[in-house]
């Protein structure tokens, strides 16, 4: 066995699929840390994981916690208008690429705040798809080069707000996604004197792959049919607005893993724009939605959480796709629009939860030695751990697993003590490990053999709550790359699942990457008593930020905001701390209130004082501590 420790982070980085999903931003030192590559260089700034939890420890931020790297944020900006400019020039299209934000996929004002800063070399704009959406886009979005595309169905309130923004001179343009809305936007923008953009979102024939799929096709939820389309430009003529009609939209779904689901799409979304630019319709964006994914799984392939295509072969399918049609049929080339929320996003925040125990069924100190009168079930299951050898495997484990059904049965009719039971199971759990031992050096294992790993899994209990910090795991079984942020330079040794802390039995995370695709296991270190152990649940900067739940009551997670800094001897500082929600404001979220309560139970306390009871000094005690967890981080505290 090679023990070298450098060869071994070397093997970890390759075990967790670092350089695949870390997309250059994310690496191994030598100390077996894991580490961010904000310039995406290995010579250049590097952040340690490690430093950055004894920072936020020194600064008694408790966990679990989300860091957010900023400067990958700003990295992804960059790299998506970049890319896009770079194939524009290379194919001699002469459109522009003008991308927008898709704020529904992180909300958060500094993540949208920063996404604007970096993308203001580059006019990148934002999309809203609902009134509260609109509100914050409103009033962040003032570069009046850069586009604000307004998606999602609309009231009168919705087309008034796009109409204010229309006062100020911003490019917003109102994408209509029901028929309804037309004869809606006319009304409106009459009555208030403003001339509207207009944008008709096509429901294709065409469909995406993957897990959101649905959001596309002809059943898809929004869009106009192409008799629609021809009726809607129709009514603008009717009112004398055609010219208002500036951008065709589509979407064939988030995460799209196969390209060749984007290219039928541009195809045929090409030949609608081609068509009602031949009907004099004065269409300048082509506005190709969303469904850029990202490779959350490292095998690069149509795999529902990866993709099989790169951003560069993206951008010039879509470019080249619609370069094509718009020369055969010799219109100009559109200005190409993107709605790529979760490229943008995805890498820059991770959660980090220290593990607080090891939940293990398969041990036991229990003894199993022979004692006098003991029933014919625990003999038979010791004799068969006895008899267990390279040759009867196979038979053995046949063996064991009738004893053991049949000790259960015997167990629930009263024949076997809850003593003998017990120590059916160590001889069972003991015997399994053993054959799975035999098992690990066979050229050919059985079927039924091949899940032993998985039944001596171990469950290890994170300090944070799956439908709060992960909630596409839980809901859709969505990959996320999962691992320890240390010790990296040591062998893992314990196969294992993860548990949450809620009171919930979905709590748990049990579908991991893996080289042949998804295993139901982890292989992590096992924990040593006096030393905390972190793992890392990455890629959480799409959606799960903002989509999470209170389930048991547990709230957002406190937050840090990191920052590179090449003059800082650790390469980085956190610029900003965000408190996460306390007990009482999750209880004021379900209309408790926790000064009425905090005064209830004081009541009681003094009751139990006057009485005798509690002592004047516990019960104040016991008052401030009922208070002080009630202002307290919900999560709990080691």
């Amino acid at each position: 066995m090679n023990d070298d420790p450098v060869r071994i982070a070397e093997e970890n980085s390759e075990r967790y699929h670092v350089r695949h999903w870390g997309n250059g931003y994310f690496s191994v030192n030598s100390k077996g840390h894991l580490c961010v590559l904000p310039e995406k260089r290995e010579d250049g700034p590097t952040i340690d994981f490690l430093e950055v939890i004894e920072e936020i420890k020194n600064l008694n931020i408790s966990f679990p916690t989300v860091i957010r790297f900023h400067d990958i944020l700003r990295s992804q900006v960059r790299l998506l208008n970049t890319t896009f400019r770079a194939v524009i020039e290379e194919c001699e299209y002469q459109g522009q690429f003008l991308g927008v934000y898709p704020v529904k996929v992180n909300q958060m004002r500094e993540v949208v705040e920063e996404i604007i800063d970096a993308g203001q070399p580059f006019d990148y704009g934002l999309e809203a798809g609902s009134k509260p959406e609109l509100l914050a886009v409103l009033a962040l979005n003032d570069n009046n080069k850069a586009l604000t595309i307004l998606n999602g169905y609309k009231d009168e309130d919705y087309i008034r707000l796009a109409l204010l923004g229309r006062k100020l001179d911003r490019k917003i343009i109102i994408v209509v996604e029901r028929f309804s809305e037309i004869a809606l936007i006319i009304r409106m923008a009459q009555e208030l004197g403003v001339e509207p953009l207009i944008g008709f979102r096509a429901k294709l024939a065409a469909h995406g792959s993957g897990r959101w799929a649905g959001a596309s096709g002809e059943k898809g939820k929004f869009g106009l049919s192409c008799s629609e389309i021809l009726s809607g430009v129709a009514l603008l003529r009717q009112h004398g607005m055609d010219h208002c009609l500036k951008l065709l939209h589509f979407h064939v779904g988030s995460q799209i893993p196969d390209i060749r689901f984007i290219k039928e799409a541009i195809t045929e979304a090409g030949r609608i724009f081609v068509d009602l630019v031949a009907l004099g319709l004065p269409l300048e964006y082509f506005d190709v939605g969303g469904g850029l994914g990202i490779d959350y799984d490292g095998s690069r392939s149509a795999s529902e959480s990866s993709r099989n295509y790169s951003l560069e072969e993206y951008a010039f399918d879509i470019i080249d796709g619609l370069q094509y049609i718009c020369d055969q049929a010799g219109i100009a080339h559109p200005h190409i629009v993107s709605e790529s929320g979760r490229y943008v996003t995805a890498h820059h925040s991770c959660v980090i939860t220290n593990v607080i125990d090891n939940i293990h069924q398969t041990r036991s100190g229990l003894s199993t030695e022979r004692e006098p009168g003991e029933h014919n079930l625990v003999s038979t299951m010791r004799a068969s751990a006895h008899d267990l050898n390279e040759n009867n495997y196979q038979g053995i484990f046949n063996d064991i697993q009738q004893c053991k059904d049949d000790a259960i049965s015997a167990f629930r009719f009263g024949v076997i003590s809850i003593g003998e039971r017990a120590k059916i199971e160590t001889l069972y759990w003991n015997t399994l490990a053993r054959i799975q031992k035999i098992v690990e050096v066979q050229s050919f294992v059985p079927e039924e053999l091949q899940r032993l790993g998985e039944l001596q899994a171990s469950q290890y209990l994170c300090n944070f709550s799956i439908f709060q910090s992960a909630a596409d795991s839980w809901a859709i079984k969505q990959l996320l790359p999962i691992m320890p942020v240390m010790r990296l330079d040591e062998q893992p040794d314990v196969s294992c699942s993860l548990v949450d802390i809620t009171c919930d039995s979905d709590g748990k995370i049990d579908h991991f990457i893996a080289k042949t695709g998804v295993e139901k296991t982890l292989l992590l270190h096992t924990l040593k008593p006096d030393e905390e152990y972190y793992i890392g649940l990455f890629l959480t900067g799409a959606y799960q930020d903002v989509m999470g739940d209170m389930h048991n009551l547990f709230g957002r997670l406190n937050e840090v905001h990191i920052y590179c800094d090449d003059d800082d001897p650790n390469d980085f500082y956190i610029e900003e701390m965000i408190k996460g929600t306390s007990a009482q404001q999750v209880l004021t979220t379900m209309q408790y209130n926790p000064e009425l309560m905090a005064r209830t139970l004081k009541k009681e306390i003094d009751q139990q004082v006057h009485q005798g009871k509690i002592q004047p000094r516990e019960g104040v005690r016991l008052v401030d501590f009922y208070e002080n967890c009630l202002a307290d981080y919900t999560y709990l505290k080691f």
